[in-house]
């Protein structure tokens, strides 16, 4: 996991409809940069759907959300579409990016061994520093727990 303190990679990556979106598109603002396994599977669903929830209060803080997983980019519209998303899904493909974040890799699933995005958040500062690292989160009230330390940060 990348280290509060630490510079945030940068990234270049196409959303859900195929625009390109940077980190340094959101220069001077706080990011959540969240990564997730697999498009419209439940624990990702929960998540997706945790921060559209709260989207509301995301907006009021002026925090930027982005979604992060290896799906290609048709597969992140549907999902986007199905449950409302309002916020950019990125297509990170050959798991690059992800990588950069410490976020891919192997890992076992219902006992298979395969490479895939692990289920991590990063706070991302205007400064473009990591502010919080999350490792291995659980979906379920992900959003919320987040809302919370970005009162902390005094966001």
């Amino acid at each position: 996991m990348l280290e509060p303190g630490e510079v945030a990679p940068e990234f270049d990556l196409p959303n859900q409809h195929g625009d390109t979106v940077s980190l340094a598109d959101h220069e001077g603002e706080y990011v959540v940069l969240y990564f997730y396994p697999r498009a419209d599977t439940p624990g990702c669903t929960t998540e997706a759907c945790g921060f559209r929830d709260a989207w509301a209060e995301y907006e009021d803080r002026g925090v930027t959300v982005l979604g992060v997983s290896d799906d290609p980019v048709e597969d992140l519209e549907k999902f986007a579409e199905k449950y409302d998303l309002p916020f950019d899904l990125l297509s990170d493909e050959d798991g690059e990016v992800s990588a950069a974040y410490d976020s891919y890799g192997e890992k076992n699933v219902f006992g298979n061994e395969v490479t895939g995005v692990f289920r991590n958040t990063y706070v991302v500062g205007p400064d473009g520093t990591v502010e919080r690292a999350y490792e291995g989160v659980s979906p379920e009230g992900h959003a919320d727990e987040l809302l919370a330390d970005l009162d902390e940060l005094s966001v």
